[in-house]
């Protein structure tokens, strides 16, 4: 059974979010990036992010993780 994540880009969280957020289920739908908080979800590096920002979702991408860490966020996974 192959698991089905929900792909979010780091340039989405760029435009969506502020430096210091909390990136999560809950977070994410509130910003309307997905429908479901519950949904299983992976940041993929594409595009760019500047800000220092808290990820936890189920997955990230080895790029995604590099990025969130070079503009001074941090990644917990899983949550």
């Amino acid at each position: 059974n192959r698991v089905e994540y929900l792909p979010v880009n780091v340039s989405r969280l760029e435009a969506k979010f502020k430096a210091g957020d909390v990136v999560d289920g809950d977070s994410l739908k509130a910003k309307g990036i997905i429908k479901h908080a519950d949904a299983l979800v992976k940041v993929l590096g594409d595009g760019e992010i500047t800000k220092a920002l808290i990820v936890r979702v189920d997955k990230v991408s080895a790029t995604a993780k590099a990025k969130i860490e070079a503009a001074g966020g941090k990644v917990e996974e899983p949550c």
